[in-house]
C-alpha cells in the first residue's frame, strides 16, 4: 500500500484515477491545483505523485521545478497531459519527473507506471499488501483445468478417456453448465487478485461495469476474494 497524490484540475480525471488506485489498495490524496498540491505534499508526504501539466494557477512543470530546487522532490513524480509537446515531456524528465502519461490514460499504462515508480525507491510497495513474494501460477500458466479447480491439482484418476477428468455435471442444459464454469473461473481470478475488481477486469478482458453485472448474475460472493487476499 502506498500514499499517492493525484494533482489534476479535471474532476473526472481525479475521480477515475482515485477509483482505480483505491481499488489497488493505495491511499489516495486529491488536489485540483498547485496550491492544494503543495499543502498535500507537506501534509501527507506521498510515496508517489501523479501531476497534471496544464493547470489554471501554476502549471505542473513549474511546480515540479519548484519542488526540485527546494529539495522537496523526494518522491517519484509521473507527469500527465493530453496536450503537452515532446519538448515539454523532455523538460519535465530533465527536471526530475520519472515518466510521462498521455491522456486519455489507459488503466494498463497507469498501473504499470505507478508500479514502476513505487518499485524504484521502495520495492516493498510494488507488491500488493498481503500478497506472497511469488505466486505459484502465472497468467500464462492458467489452463481451463486450473480455472475450474481454483488452481488446485486434480486428484489422480484412472485413464478412462476424455470424460474421466470432467468436474461439472454435464447432464444439464448448456447454459447451466456454462454458468457453473464461469462462476468457478471468476472466483479463481478474484481469489488470485485479492478481490481487486480492477485487476480481474484487466485479466478477463471485461469492462468493470459488465464484470459487476456478470458476477452478480452468477451469484459470486465478492467478499470471498478479499478475504482470500
Amino acid at each position: 500500500m502506498a500514499n499517492i497524490l493525484v494533482v489534476d484540475d479535471e474532476l473526472g480525471i481525479r475521480d477515475l484515477l482515485s477509483e482505480i488506485l483505491n481499488d489497488e489498495g493505495h491511499n489516495v490524496e486529491l488536489a485540483e491545483n498547485a496550491a492544494q498540491a503543495r499543502a498535500a505534499r507537506s501534509r501527507t508526504r506521498p510515496d508517489l505523485v501523479l501531476l497534471d501539466i496544464w493547470m489554471p494557477d501554476t502549471d505542473g512543470v513549474t511546480l515540479l521545478k519548484e519542488w526540485s530546487t527546494t529539495g522537496l522532490l523526494s518522491m517519484p513524480v509521473i507527469m500527465m497531459s493530453g496536450h503537452a509537446t515532446i519538448e515539454t515531456a523532455v523538460e519535465a524528465t530533465k527536471i526530475g519527473a520519472q515518466s510521462f502519461l498521455e491522456k486519455p490514460i489507459t488503466m494498463q499504462k497507469l498501473l504499470k507506471a505507478v508500479e514502476a515508480g513505487l518499485s524504484r525507491n521502495q520495492p516493498a510497495l510494488a507488491r500488493k499488501p498481503g500478497a506472497p513474494a511469488s505466486l505459484p501460477m502465472t497468467p500464462a500458466e492458467l489452463t481451463v483445468e486450473a480455472a475450474m479447480t481454483g488452481g488446485q491439482p486434480l486428484p489422480p484418476v484412472v485413464d478412462m478417456g476424455p470424460q474421466a477428468r470432467q468436474l461439472f455435471e454435464l447432464d444439464k442444459p448448456l447454459r447451466d453448465a456454462r454458468d457453473d464454469f464461469e462462476k468457478s473461473y471468476f472466483e479463481f481470478h478474484l481469489a488470485k487478485e485479492g478481490g481487486s475488481m480492477t485487476r480481474v477486469a484487466e485479466k478477463t478482458g471485461l469492462e468493470r461495469t459488465h464484470l459487476y453485472r456478470k458476477l452478480k448474475q452468477l451469484g459470486v460472493d465478492l467478499s470471498r476474494g478479499k478475504r482470500g487476499g
